[in-house]
């Protein structure tokens, strides 16, 4: 019996030094590295919900990742009139905003295949706006967090529009999140 004691004792001493090391304070945990995590990480604008809809916003002049809460994900339409709506009262005090108001106008999105096929409208030239590659990047960024969407091309009446990448250079060809890599923040 007393080998039991002593084999259980030693067994509890070995599992009491495995596992997650305490700490004394809550410490930040870095992502992996990447362009965009997969994951979305719930802050201060996400509220009760079933999944959560990404939605890339502007956030100290770079491309910044929101996460809503809703019971089920938008279709591809839906989801872009969100982003085009702009940021909430909640993700504007969390430092979010928008470069599409009067940037880029959208006039719809289609799928064919997994390429989402954006719609643009000429834009005011009285605009003054000089954000137009983080506004491009916003959708492509938001659209490319879709399981449906691989990438994104633009159009303007039925033809192919040359828009700005992240480093600046003009791409008529379908964009992903990592054109956009250099405006995103480094995590």
């Amino acid at each position: 019996m007393s080998r039991r004691l002593l084999g259980g004792a030693v067994l509890v001493v070995l599992l009491g030094g495995c596992g997650v090391p305490v700490d004394d304070a809550p410490r930040r945990v870095r992502p992996p590295a990447g362009a965009f995590p997969t994951a979305v990480t719930a802050g201060p604008t996400a509220a009760a919900g079933r999944v959560t809809e990404a939605l890339c916003f502007v956030r100290e002049g770079r491309l910044d990742r929101a996460g809503r809460r809703l019971d089920s994900l938008p279709g591809i339409d839906l989801h872009l009139q969100h982003l085009l709506a702009g940021p909430t009262a909640g993700e504007r005090e969390a430092g979010f905003a928008s470069a599409l108001p009067g940037t880029v106008s959208v006039a719809g999105v289609r799928m064919n295949g997994t390429l989402a096929e954006v719609d643009v409208r000429a834009a005011g030239e009285e605009t003054g706006r000089s954000d137009e590659v983080l506004a491009f990047g916003q959708i492509v960024c938001t659209l490319t967090t879709r399981r449906d969407v691989d990438r994104v091309s633009f159009r303007r009446d039925g033809r192919p529009l040359d828009v700005p990448r992240g480093d600046g250079s003009l791409s008529r060809a379908p964009l992903g999140a990592l054109d956009y890599a250099p405006l995103m923040p480094v995590r």
